[in-house]
């Protein structure tokens, strides 16, 4: 099925069926972004930022809330 063929399919979906297919597509996203940040994590490639995050806490440039 190609990008044009869901177009299509969608565009004649009602509107409930569209509302169904909406929050699908938030879950499915959310899924996907917590798989990535996981992935991120694990790589060690938010090692770097989180250590940045760290200094700025401890030196008292942010505040936990």
């Amino acid at each position: 099925m190609t990008l044009e063929d869901m177009e299509v399919a969608i565009s004649n979906l009602s509107p409930k069926e569209l509302d169904k297919l909406m929050a699908w597509l938030e879950e499915y996203y959310a899924q996907v972004w917590d798989k990535q940040i996981d992935d991120d994590a694990n790589s060690g490639r938010l090692d770097n930022l989180l250590a940045d995050v760290d200094k700025e806490y401890n030196s008292g440039l942010s505040k936990s809330l």
